[in-house]
Order: structure tokens, then C-alpha cells, then sequence
């Protein structure tokens, strides 16, 4: 009996889970494993020091977002998190970084991250080089101030007038985007996105309300499942060999 391949979804903020990403790894026939980095009640103080799992236990490592910046140096954890990435990468584990994971990842691989003069929020079109691994008929959510450089080697797979949105570097993947939301993960952002002090919500900043992003996703949402089943599929055989 063959052993089920094994899935590790690491959670940089407690309001981003893997959503829709985990029942497409479940469908295709991965157990899944999580590991919280800051938990809800460290959300206000996320300056904490973290002991990740051993990467070379599962097949695939999926590190998701985050609202907080992977350059930001108050966070100690950034650097363990980026040291993981890399054990995992030198293991021959597949990687796939989104969002926050995906400038993670870019970092670890010798990439930069900065903050985007153009940021995205809402559902945005993308140009893919290769639209079995990431298609392109249709937009995918953004929710992104920051943006990465790829890593020196790295294959650009998609990207947009206003930032790269996909690489590959051997058996690791970053996304710029969020193929992973669902409605009740938009309800999460937009109630963070409310409640947040400290200055105007990332929404009103960009000129948006919560209905114009709830009618669109509600528009692209079971397209944009579709197009995460072939992203994931074509990640699984094209670059991480899992």
C-alpha cells in the first residue's frame, strides 16, 4: 500500500490558512499538515522566536502569507523561516511559496523583496510563459504592498505590469497572487482589512470597498478553483517531482 504523500502548510499569520490550496492538495491524495508561526493572540506582537519542523519530513512545504514584511527585522522568525526554506530546497522538498511565502522563498534563493510603488488588491490578470503551470485565462486576487525581485537562475513563469508573480528555482515555486482564496478567507481580510488601527485600511488607501471585492470574487472564484487545480497539478509534475 503506498503511503500517502505528505503536505506542510506553514501559517505566517493566523487570518491566512491555505483555504482552497488544502482541499486541492487533499484531492490529490496528500495528508496535510500545519504549523502556526504566530498565533492569534501574538497577531499585536508577532516578535516571537519559532522552532519550525524538519522540511525533509514531507514532500512539499507550502509557506502562505502574511501581513507583516519579510524585511521587517523586528521578526526573528523571518530568518529561521528562510533557513527552513533553504534546508528544504537542498532536500530535494518541493516549495511552494505564496503571497509573503512566495517573497520568502525568493529571499531564500539570493531574491530581493520591496515595497511595491503599485500595489494590488482585488482580482488581476497576469501573463503566463507557460499556462499549464500558471494559466492565465482569467484573473487571480491579489492582496500585496510588497513585491519580489526572483532569485539569480530563477525561470520568471507569469507576471503583470505592476510586479513579477511567478518563478521557479529548481523544485521550489513563488506566487506573488492568492490562489488559494475562498469567500470565507475574503470575509477574514476584509474584517482585518476594518478593524486594523494604526492608519487607513489597505482598501480605502487603494480607493476600493469590500462589495466591489465581494461581487468580483463571487464573479471569479469557481474559475479561479479550476485554474488553482491545473497551478498545483503542473507545480506537482513540472517542479516539485512529488
Amino acid at each position: 500500500m503506498r503511503v500517502p504523500r505528505q503536505v506542510l502548510f506553514i501559517y505566517n499569520d493566523p487570518i491566512a490558512p491555505e483555504a482552497l490550496l488544502g482541499e486541492t492538495f487533499t484531492k490529490l491524495g496528500f495528508d496535510v499538515d500545519t504549523f502556526e508561526v504566530v498565533p492569534a493572540e501574538r497577531a499585536s506582537d508577532p516578535v516571537l522566536d519559532v522552532t519550525f519542523p524538519d522540511p525533509t519530513r514531507y514532500d512539499v512545504i507550502v509557506p502562505l502569507g502574511s501581513r507583516w514584511a519579510v524585511y521587517d527585522e523586528r521578526l526573528p522568525w523571518v530568518a529561521g523561516e528562510i533557513d527552513t526554506v533553504q534546508r528544504a530546497v537542498d532536500a530535494g522538498v518541493g516549495v511552494l511559496g505564496v503571497c509573503f511565502g512566495g517573497q520568502l522563498v525568493a529571499t531564500a534563493l539570493g531574491g530581493s523583496v520591496q515595497r511595491s510603488t503599485d500595489p494590488e488588491v482585488g482580482w488581476h490578470q497576469v501573463r503566463s510563459t507557460d499556462p499549464d503551470l500558471v494559466p492565465d485565462d482569467g484573473p487571480w486576487f491579489q492582496w500585496h504592498f510588497d513585491r519580489f525581485t526572483p532569485p539569480p537562475g530563477a525561470t520568471l513563469v507569469a507576471e503583470n505590469d505592476r510586479a513579477a508573480q511567478a518563478f521557479i528555482h529548481g523544485r521550489a515555486m513563488g506566487l506573488q497572487f492568492h490562489p488559494e482564496l475562498d469567500h470565507k478567507l475574503l470575509e477574514l481580510w476584509i474584517d482585518d482589512d476594518r478593524t486594523r488601527s494604526g492608519g487607513a485600511s489597505d482598501l480605502a488607501q487603494l480607493g476600493l470597498t469590500a462589495d466591489d471585492l465581494r461581487a468580483h470574487t463571487t464573479t471569479h472564484v469557481d474559475d479561479a478553483a479550476r485554474r488553482l487545480r491545473l497551478l498545483v497539478r503542473g507545480f506537482l509534475d513540472k517542479v516539485a517531482g512529488a
